[in-house]
């Protein structure tokens, strides 16, 4: 395991270096850019010891980019974490039942169900549920991440976390409030993840249910029940925890278009206005930002399914 978890994160700083170099060349870009004075290589070297440092640059208003982060980054990982609950608490009952309902009808519904609502744009999505929930049922606002009225301070970044680290009046009214902003974002960004946890947790068990274990189990007298919580799930779930970190590197396209459409104050809105006005040194801080954090969570997937997965750690015994 420990040699396995080596080879990963040797992996993952290789990985961080390469995209060094493109965050780089992203600063290159701007004419105006004091990395011209030196050498390529001699730069980029200088470059890095900034990185390590915790030096991003200045932002063109003249701000540490690293502040901006530290209010962006939040409201972009508070929506996804959301978006991932709610794929999760819908994916894998669904995935489930497809898989034990295996080429019947109720596994080509919902596949089929999961296939169309895949293809429909994110972007056309998203702009549908303003329509229909925002300006004519007017459940949900427009855009935003709270109504402006309410000034929450910022502590740690997550708008309901600080709220309840802040002595603010009304919480519950605008803990309300918070969750209604945050609803329409969290179900457009949600629906890509859904489908695609629909089709591996299907495969995955549409695969365990039809190994010799399960059949034995079966002959044993226990109920469909039993098999499923005490075999099927434990042995269809390990299998597709790697395939996580593809989820979030779906998760972190989209949000981007989810952040520019419903105007809420993430990384991806911070990187469209970046560019917008050519900011080399914020776009590069955004793709060191969340490329890093890609990285990781692909690394630390890999890692925690491999550790989880019974036939992985066969193999590290057979190697030994």
């Amino acid at each position: 395991m420990l040699i396995y978890t080596l080879r990963r994160f040797n992996l993952f700083l290789i990985t961080l270096v390469i995209l060094t170099l493109v965050a780089y060349n992203i600063i290159l870009l701007s004419p105006d850019s004091g990395w011209h004075q030196y050498d390529y290589w001699l730069g980029w070297v200088y470059y890095l010891r900034q990185l390590i440092d915790g030096n991003l640059g200045l932002a063109a208003n003249g701000e540490p980019v690293v502040n901006i982060l530290a209010h962006v980054a939040p409201a972009t990982l508070e929506l996804c974490i959301s978006a991932l609950v709610i794929s999760v608490m819908v994916g894998v009952p669904l995935g489930t039942l497809a898989g034990l309902r295996s080429q019947g009808p109720t596994d080509k519904v919902i596949s089929s169900l999961a296939v169309v609502v895949f293809s429909i744009p994110t972007f056309w999505l998203a702009i549908l549920l303003i329509m229909v929930f925002s300006l004519d049922l007017q459940w949900f606002p427009v855009s935003g991440r709270y109504n402006l009225l309410y000034e929450i301070p910022h502590i740690s970044g997550f708008a309901l976390v600080d709220l309840w680290l802040s002595d603010l009046p009304l919480q519950g009214k605008v803990a309300t409030d918070i969750m209604r902003h945050l609803a329409l974002p969290t179900l457009t960004l949600a629906v890509v993840p859904t489908t695609e946890i629909i089709k591996m947790v299907r495969n995955s068990m549409a695969y365990v249910m039809s190994q010799n274990y399960i059949k034995a189990a079966a002959t044993k007298g226990l109920s469909k029940t039993e098999i499923v919580l005490r075999h099927g799930m434990k042995n269809a779930i390990p299998p597709i925890i790697p395939n996580f970190g593809l989820l979030v590197s779906t998760m972190v396209t989209f949000v981007i278009i989810v952040e520019s459409v419903f105007n809420w104050p993430g990384i991806g809105r911070w990187l469209l206005d970046a560019l917008l006005v050519k900011d080399y040194t914020s776009v590069q801080a955004g793709v060191l930002a969340i490329g890093g954090f890609v990285l990781l969570i692909n690394i630390v997937s890999d890692v925690l399914g491999a550790f989880m997965n019974p036939l992985v750690r066969k193999k590290w015994y057979a190697l030994k």
